[in-house]
């Protein structure tokens, strides 16, 4: 499909030169799915050499969420990031976050591309984009992630292409780009089924813009994950059993409901879990990524089809799909992550999603981004945007970490992500708690119940009954205890006591 044009071709090195000291830099990438490959690591090697010459550079780094080590390791080692945005779960990262060697600044993936269309994040200097073909009129088909990259084309001064040779270049049949209108004239979406298309199969960028063209030919970089474990079978067990009985109930409907699920080991085990259930009929995927399970469970027909901004699997998995397009390209639709994570779609679909967390509290607010209040973990992402807006909302995670030296379940959460407003549903391989219209002491005696560790449950009982009298009541000389306790002796373990 590679198509004849104008633009000139020039080496990553090249393009890594033309971008200044201080410039904001916006990569594509939705996960390592897509993400600019040469340029990142030839600008890391541009830095890296000038810092040798006491001349150091550094950049302000925008992506449409977490990346892979091509744009995140070189440019860390060559300490040429000095504010990133928005989602990062990298290592590396994380580690320079916490030692604030860089600022970040972290907010929810729906909001990004307006945010970028509207100037708030300031200007961007560069876009680097991948794609698979650039024609001569601005058309620009993009590879295996969607993302905010329409928005980074149409708001950057100057733009480089990294075409990757890598890609099928069927995936143009996969893409279906939109663009929301400015406020106050909002369009209406026209969409009514996951599956529906409204949009055309490629982004668009003005010609002037784009200053060079650099091949690639290289496969997107495999994401983490670890096997599920029996934890992440018996949460899947909770949530399957729950839905299943939502269904006679009448409250999910027979043909079910679009589901999502975040991105993280849990929740890609869940959804694996969640596909082979007998008593959950064949169900379409509504979210941003396409994990490794659903490509499986496409094949075996559990999952219909799905809607994402993101090809999020590993290199076996891509190279699965690209050997059959002919099955996947019709049941699969990837679009800018200003729809996918669009409140109002989510809302207007019905979505069920199930996203991952750190802790949750006995009032029902839950963490997903801090570890004990301080260290960043993750980020907000996604989560918040469905699990606010979603009809049914699963927070996940397991009861207790770092063998039981860890309780998910506390007092107070050190950080707060979703409050106990948006949370309806949580889950840990202890059991179900179902928080929908309970009062916060119903909340609280529920959490204890259904998703503490027995080691833990004694303790937390105490705390509730220690609270003052009030509408929220906790006692705030204990509510973080068991954290100080896991500072001071490296175990939130509480007093035999308790046991």
């Amino acid at each position: 499909m590679y198509s004849a044009c104008p633009f000139p071709r020039i080496s990553a090195d090249e393009a890594a030169a033309m971008i200044f000291d201080g410039a904001l830099v916006a990569f594509s990438g939705f996960t390592p799915a897509g993400a600019a490959k040469a340029v990142p690591r030839a600008l890391a090697a541009r830095a890296a050499r000038l810092a040798e010459h006491r001349q150091p550079v550094s950049f302000r780094v925008l992506t449409s969420a977490s990346t892979g080590t091509s744009i995140n390791d070189p440019l860390m080692n060559a300490r040429a990031v000095s504010w990133r945005a928005p989602y990062q779960c990298h290592r590396q990262v994380l580690r320079s976050i916490v030692q604030q060697e860089l600022e970040f600044v972290d907010f929810h993936l729906s909001d990004l591309p307006g945010m970028v269309e509207a100037g708030f994040l300031g200007k961007v200097d560069y876009a680097v984009v991948e794609a698979i073909d650039l024609v001569r009129d601005g058309r620009i088909y993009l590879s295996s992630s969607v993302g905010a990259s329409p928005s980074f084309l149409r708001r950057a001064e100057k733009v480089i292409v990294e075409i990757n040779h890598y890609h099928s270049s069927r995936l143009v049949e996969m893409h279906d780009i939109g663009q929301f209108t400015k406020p106050p004239y909002h369009a209406h979406i026209s969409l009514e089924n996951p599956l529906d298309r409204f949009g055309v199969p490629f982004a668009t960028v003005d010609p002037s813009k784009v200053v060079g063209i650099v091949e690639v030919d290289e496969s997107d970089e495999a994401p983490h994950r670890r096997p599920a474990d029996a934890a992440s079978d018996k949460i899947a067990e909770h949530i399957a059993g729950f839905l299943a009985n939502e269904m006679r109930s009448g409250r999910v409907p027979p043909d079910f409901l679009p589901v999502q699920g975040g991105v993280g080991n849990i929740v890609n085990a869940v959804m694996g879990r969640l596909g082979r259930c007998e008593d959950l009929p064949p169900f379409v995927v509504y979210g941003d990524v396409v994990q490794d399970s659903m490509i499986e469970l496409m094949e075996n027909d559990r999952i219909r089809g799905a809607s994402a901004t993101s090809l999020a699997l590993s290199p076996e998995a891509l190279q699965r799909v690209y050997d059959h397009m002919d099955f996947f390209a019709p049941r699969i639709v990837l679009r800018p992550q200003e729809f996918t994570n669009s409140p109002a779609l989510i809302r207007r679909l019905g979505v069920i999603a199930i996203n991952g967390i750190v802790e949750m509290d006995v009032w029902g607010r839950t963490n997903c981004t801090h570890l004990y209040g301080r260290h960043a973990a993750s980020a907000v992402g996604a989560s918040d945007d469905f699990a606010r807006h979603a009809y049914l909302s699963f927070l996940v995670a397991p009861s207790i970490s770092h063998g039981g030296r860890v309780s998910t379940v506390v007092p107070m959460v050190s950080h707060v992500d979703h409050s106990e407003h948006s949370v309806q549903i949580l889950v840990t391989e202890q059991g179900l708690a179902d928080l929908r219209g309970l009062g916060p002491l119903e909340r609280a005696r529920s959490i204890i119940e259904n998703c503490a560790h027995p080691m833990y449950r004694d303790y937390l009982y105490s705390f509730l009954q220690s609270a003052p009298l009030g509408h929220l009541s906790p006692d705030l000389s204990r509510s973080f205890d068991l954290h100080n306790k896991l500072f001071e002796t490296g175990s939130m373990l509480p007093a035999e006591s308790y046991l």
